[in-house]
């Protein structure tokens, strides 16, 4: 995906209220932007860091800045938008980039399904093929070098487990895609010390047939892609 026009950069003083960010611009001027990400965004967010924010032409909204990227003192690049990532996947999947899921060639987005009222972020169908259901995960906590996923307790996360799960003893492809955010992540793992309870479930997922697939993704300022598979460790 592109960003047109392309991000412009700030530092950021802090993030609150989960929503928000309070940055100054180059010419010292102190802007809020959004931040459309619920997570805790452990190491995304540390004041001083660079800030790369997008502009929005709406006249209906309140904050018309997005953060979009971080770019970390150590020189990471994190994208902290989780509303990207599904766009990401969406364009790998449709360019064919996802080599387990390149056979399907037809592609619906946020079907219902599910006896937890959930909504599947891809459903995939293709003739003489099991209807694939893909659950997508963006991942951007570092911690010693590897990548965890989540960074926060995440309920609805774990319905998602059991959701998929159901779909595997149907008979039916589901696929846990985790879309890694962050430059420095090469491998990442389930963060047991942080969600003990969604660790158990994806130990059952896995045995139960749910596939883990996890990409990683260039980062810069003019353009983000899904571009190669990375490992998901034990």
């Amino acid at each position: 995906m592109q960003f047109s026009p392309p991000l412009q950069p700030a530092t950021l003083i802090k993030r609150y209220k989960r929503f928000l960010a309070d940055v100054r611009l180059p010419d010292g001027r102190e802007i809020t932007l959004h931040c459309a990400n619920t997570g805790a965004m452990t190491g995304c967010a540390t004041p001083g860091d660079t800030v790369w924010y997008s502009t929005s032409d709406s006249k209906t909204r309140k904050y018309p800045h997005s953060w979009e990227l971080t770019e970390t003192a150590t020189g990471d690049w994190i994208c902290v938008n989780t509303l990207r990532a599904n766009t990401l996947v969406q364009e790998a999947l449709t360019a064919g980039i996802i080599r387990p899921l390149a056979a399907y060639r037809t592609l619906r987005t946020e079907v219902k399904y599910g006896s937890e009222n959930s909504r599947i972020d891809f459903l995939l169908t293709e003739p003489g093929l099991p209807d694939c259901y893909v659950e997508v995960k963006s991942v951007t906590l570092l911690h010693n070098g590897e990548g965890f996923f989540p960074d926060a307790v995440t309920v609805r996360g774990q319905k998602h487990l059991r959701e998929l799960m159901a779909i595997a003893a149907s008979g039916r492809r589901a696929v846990l895609f985790f879309a890694v955010l962050h430059s420095g992540i090469e491998q990442i793992n389930v963060a047991r010390h942080i969600d003990p309870q969604y660790a158990a479930l994806l130990d059952q997922a896995r045995v139960a047939g749910v596939e883990i697939i996890v990409y990683k993704a260039s980062l810069a300022a003019d353009a983000m892609k899904i571009e190669y598979s990375a490992a998901f460790g034990q």
